[in-house]
């Protein structure tokens, strides 16, 4: 789902309140040569475009802006677009600039297949603990990566200023000009900064998710994001009712289990609570049902009362 939204209201305080606002612009405008080309942020990986994957990490954030030519996404977004287009990612940012209002902002590319919230989290709090005007993160080389980063708004304002007075414009000038004027701390992060510029790294995104220690919580996310659900559970409560259903009732009964379980959390208003207990409820029905089948049922239970006395006279 796609639609345009206008900037978030700079006296409005998000949930969080003002200390935990940030917006996030994420650039998704690229020539993609060494993919000959090819539509890098509609390329899937685990199911999912890598833009969606991306705006799934800063889902947080009071506004998103995307620099690119509008495209279906998984949630709503402002789209931007430096003039001329193509004018890199200098021009990029500052056409992104223009639409957020938040004291600090979140500037990602659009190929990061492994970006969790959690990264985006730790970025913004050493931001806010520390007096640096950005934090960004390094990768398995030791290199900066300055779109994996969160910055203060004002700094990357100021010397976008200082640039654009010093050259005329931004079109054409590399992200260095900019990030070497400004404090940065950094945090090293091989995984999270891990981007797909070539089709070797799409293949080994693609292997990565699939990994016994990965596929699962990879199949939980695009099947939250293909149907819209914004809801973290404990996947591991879940999985235990699955097992028990399977083992104590029949195979089948473990999908059907946990598909009941989803739908009556849903009708008591959703949410982790909700699941847990129709979780709960659903588990300890599978242990009565299971100890049923046992051979000792009979006995752990009660034995079964004697036959009543045949109140009729013995037949003489």
């Amino acid at each position: 789902m796609t639609e345009f939204q206008p900037p978030g209201d700079p006296s409005g305080d998000p949930p969080g309140g003002p200390d935990t606002a940030y917006d996030a612009v994420v650039l998704a405008g690229g020539a993609a040569r060494r993919l000959g080309g090819a539509d890098k942020p509609g390329v899937r990986v685990g199911g999912r475009a890598l833009l969606d994957r991306v705006l799934a990490a800063c889902a947080d954030a009071r506004t998103t802006v995307v620099v690119a030519g509008p495209r279906p996404t998984a949630r709503p977004v402002v789209w931007a677009r430096e003039e001329p287009p193509g004018g890199g990612p200098l021009a990029a940012l500052d056409a992104g600039l223009r639409h957020i209002t938040a004291g600090h902002v979140v500037l990602l590319s659009a190929d990061l297949p492994f970006l969790e919230r959690d990264t985006v989290e730790a970025l913004l709090a050493t931001l806010r603990r520390g007096t640096a005007d950005g934090v960004l993160l390094t990768d398995s080389d030791g290199r900066d990566q300055p779109l994996v980063a969160a910055y203060r708004t004002s700094s990357l304002r100021r010397e976008l200023a200082v640039l654009t007075g010093r050259h005329g414009d931004l079109t054409g000038l590399p992200l260095r000009r900019l990030t070497r004027a400004l404090g940065l701390t950094r945090m090293s992060d091989p995984v999270a900064s891990f981007d797909c510029d070539t089709w070797d790294d799409i293949a080994t995104a693609r292997a990565r998710i699939r990994e016994h220690g990965h596929v699962l919580d990879e199949w939980i996310s695009a099947v939250k994001d293909e149907l819209g659900i914004d809801l973290d559970v404990d996947t591991g409560v879940l999985l235990d009712l699955a097992r028990d259903a399977a083992h104590g009732v029949a195979r089948p009964a473990a999908p059907l289990t946990t598909f009941l379980v989803g739908y009556a959390a849903a009708r008591a208003g959703g949410g982790p609570d909700a699941v847990a207990e129709a979780a709960r409820k659903a588990a300890a029905l599978a242990g009565r049902w299971a100890e049923e089948d046992t051979p000792d049922a009979a006995s752990s239970a009660g034995a079964a009362p004697a036959a009543a006395p045949d109140p009729r006279p013995e037949a003489e």
